[in-house]
């Protein structure tokens, strides 16, 4: 059998948002009302996505992270998934500034991310629509999915396969691109060396 390909992804977002609860979610079919939110977790799940093996080691971030532990993550992962709560606005508020932090601590690298706007079923104490969610995934240039990790309406498990498949892509073209340029590379010198004994 073919060797699994390994992603990396964290989630991030704030503390009571649903982080922890969307990642057990998606492990165990199962919700889960009870969990310390200090927490940080790391779990592994193998997958099987688009008759692939993906093995994925998903980072829980408790959300509460010093400046430097976050950038760590920041720097660990290579997919993300930023969670902000339907019925709180200051957790979708701080879904673009911690898009800057990523950008800045990943660059020259482009950050491959999925939005997710948790609590669905809250939909009675909504104070962020689906059309500002959807809004903020055009600007952030990504997938943008609204569902509840409580009653599992929404796909969560295709949030993480589809995160999977960019991290994929993405490799697959910064693979092709670092080929395409080693071979420059020789041209350029074997180009120089001919010069030189040509002069």
């Amino acid at each position: 059998m073919a060797k699994s390909a390994e992603v990396k992804l964290a989630i991030f977002g704030r503390a009571g948002v649903g982080k922890s609860a969307i990642v057990v979610r998606f492990l165990t079919k199962r919700f889960i009302w009870e969990y310390d939110p200090t927490l940080e977790s790391t779990y592994r799940h193998q997958a099987t996505i688009d008759d692939e093996v993906v093995s994925m080691e998903i980072l829980d971030t408790a959300g509460q992270e010093d400046t430097i532990q976050r950038e760590g993550h920041m720097r660990w992962g290579e997919g993300f998934v930023l969670v902000y709560d339907i019925t709180d606005r200051g957790s979708f508020e701080e879904v673009l500034p911690l898009k800057n932090v990523l950008d800045e601590v990943k660059k020259p690298k482009n950050v491959t991310l999925i939005l997710v706007g948790n609590k669905a079923d809250l939909d009675h104490s909504r104070q962020v629509s689906t059309e500002e969610g959807e809004k903020l995934a055009t600007e952030l240039a990504c997938a943008f999915y609204e569902c509840s990790a409580c009653t599992g309406e929404g796909n969560i498990t295709e949030v993480f396969y589809e995160l999977c498949r960019e991290v994929r892509r993405r490799r697959m073209v910064q693979g092709k691109t670092r080929r395409r340029s080693s071979t420059t590379h020789v041209k350029q010198a074997i180009n120089k060396m001919l010069t030189k004994i040509s002069s």
